[in-house]
C-alpha cells in the first residue's frame, strides 16, 4: 500500500480531531541526534483505533498544534515503547509532557516478558509478526523519504495497539495495574528530563573526593553543558569526561599550562573552549572552603554480607520467576546489598508493590523466618515462624 505522510496543517488537524475521541493512540517518533545535543525531531507516528500516520515535522510550513493538543488531552491514553526519548522530544519541544502514558517495555517488565524487552522481541511475541527493523538507522532527515523508510516507520506504531491491548488485559487479570501506574510517574516527571548545567557534573563518575577537585569538575561541567545546549552539539564535542577530570586535577591557571594536558584537544587552549576552561578554573578556585560542593555520600557497606547478599539474589531469582515480573524491575544488586545491610535501607524494594512482592520476604529471609531448599530443579520457601511452606 502507498504510504503518504501528512505534510499539510489541515489533514493533521482532521486525523488529531478524530484521534481525540479515541480511548489512546499509540506513539512513536523518528528523529536524529548524532551531531547534535537536542534530538532532531523528522517524523511522528500516531495510530488510533482504526488509522495510522506519518507526519512529516519537516514540511514547509505545518503546525503542529494539533499533535501538541493531542498529546497533551487527559482523557486520550497515549502509548509508547521505551519511550523516554520520544517523552523527552515533545517536552523540550513545548514544555509539555504527554500524559497519561502507557509504556510497553516497563508493562512487559511486569507481565514477565524479561528485562528491557526489545520491540521486536515483544512483538514477535504478542502479535505474531516479526517487524522489519532494516531502517532503524536510516537518515530520518533525508527527503523525500522513502516507502521503505515509511513502512517501517508506521509499523511500529501499528502493532504497537494489538501489543497495548493485550498487555493491558494482562495487567487487568493479574491486578498490577498499578504497579505499572507507579512506574511511569518516573516518566511523567518533568524532572527526568531537565537538563541544568548546573547538574551537570553530577553524571561525572569522579573517584576523586576532594572537594576543590570537584568544585572545579562542577563548574568544567557546567560549562560544558551550556555551550553544548548553545551551540546545539554533543557534549563530548565540547568537552571529554577524561578531559574534565584531568583538567580538575591539575588545574592549569594559563594556556600554556592547559595546552600541555594530555586530554585536552590540542589548538583548544587559546580558542573560546580554552577561554571557557581556564575561567571555570578560577572561578572554582575562589570559592570559599565553605561552600565547596560536599563529596558524594559513599555509604560504607559492612564487608560480611557476600552469604546473605548470594542468599537474596537466588530469593529475587526465584520470586521473578514466579510472579512473571522482571527481576532487575524488582530489585538490583545494590538493593540487595543494602537490604542485607539494613532493614530499613531506602531503596525501592522495600518500598510499594516491590516490598509487597519482594522485600518482607527478603527481610524475613535475613532474620531467619524463612528457608529457601531445593527439591529436584525447583525452591521452596519453608516459613519457619508459622511452619507453612510455599512453592517458588
Amino acid at each position: 500500500m502507498q504510504i503518504t505522510p501528512i505534510t499539510d496543517t489541515g489533514a493533521l488537524a482532521a486525523f488529531c480531531d478524530k484521534a481525540s475521541k479515541a480511548e489512546y493512540v499509540t506513539v512513536d517518533t523518528e528523529f536524529i541526534r548524532d551531531k547534535t545535543y537536542w534530538s532532531k525531531l523528522c517524523l511522528i507516528q500516531l495510530a488510533g483505533p482504526d488509522e495510522a500516520v506519518a507526519i512529516d515535522v519537516l514540511a514547509p510550513g505545518i503546525n503542529l498544534t494539533p499533535v501538541d493538543d493531542l498529546l497533551a488531552n487527559p482523557d486520550v491514553l497515549k502509548v509508547f515503547h521505551a519511550g523516554r526519548q520520544d517523552v523527552e522530544i515533545f517536552f523540550h519541544r513545548n514544555g509539555v509532557i504527554p500524559v497519561p502514558i502507557f509504556d510497553t517495555q516497563v508493562a512487559a517488565m511486569v507481565c514477565g516478558f524479561g528485562d528491557q524487552v526489545g520491540y521486536e522481541t515483544l512483538i514477535s511475541k504478542l502479535v505474531g509478526v516479526r517487524p522489519d527493523k532494516s531502517s532503524r538507522f536510516t537518515d530520518w532527515a533525508q527527503r523525500p523519504l522513502s516507502q521503505k523508510q515509511l513502512d517501517y516507520a508506521l509499523a511500529d506504531v501499528v502493532h504497537l495497539r494489538p501489543a497495548y491491548e493485550k498487555l493491558s488485559q494482562r495487567l487487568a487479570q493479574s491486578e498490577r495495574t498499578p504497579w505499572l501506574d507507579e512506574e511511569m510517574r518516573i516518566l511523567i516527571n518533568p524532572a527526568t528530563y531537565e537538563m541544568d548545567p548546573e547538574n551537570a557534573w553530577k553524571r561525572i563518575k569522579s573517584r576523586n573526593g576532594n572537594a576543590r577537585t570537584l568544585a572545579i569538575i562542577r563548574e568544567l561541567a557546567a560549562g560544558r553543558e551550556t555551550q553544548a545546549q548553545k551551540r546545539d552539539i554533543p557534549r563530548n564535542r565540547v568537552l571529554r569526561d577524561d578531559a574534565i577530570q584531568e583538567i580538575a586535577a591539575q588545574a592549569p591557571t594559563d594556556v600554556e599550562n592547559l595546552s600541555r594536558l594530555r586530554g585536552f584537544p590540542k589548538g583548544m587552549a587559546n580558542g573560546a573552549i580554552g577561554a571557557m576552561v581556564l575561567d571555570a578554573v578560577k572561578k572554582a578556585v575562589a570559592i570559599p572552603k565553605e561552600d565547596l560542593p560536599p563529596a558524594p555520600a559513599r555509604e560504607k557497606l559492612p564487608g560480611n554480607l557476600g552469604p546473605i547478599t548470594d542468599l537474596l539474589r537466588v530469593l529475587l531469582k526465584h520470586v521473578s520467576e514466579q510472579s512473571d515480573v522482571a527481576s532487575k524491575l524488582i530489585a538490583s544488586a545494590d538493593d540487595l546489598q543494602r537490604i542485607a545491610a539494613d532493614d530499613n535501607a531506602d531503596v525501592p524494594a522495600l518500598s510499594g508493590w516491590r516490598r509487597e512482592l519482594f522485600g518482607e520476604e527478603a527481610l524475613a529471609l535475613k532474620h531467619g523466618r524463612v528457608a529457601l531448599t531445593a527439591v529436584g530443579k525447583r525452591t521452596k520457601i519453608i516459613h519457619l515462624d508459622a511452619a507453612q511452606e510455599s512453592t517458588l
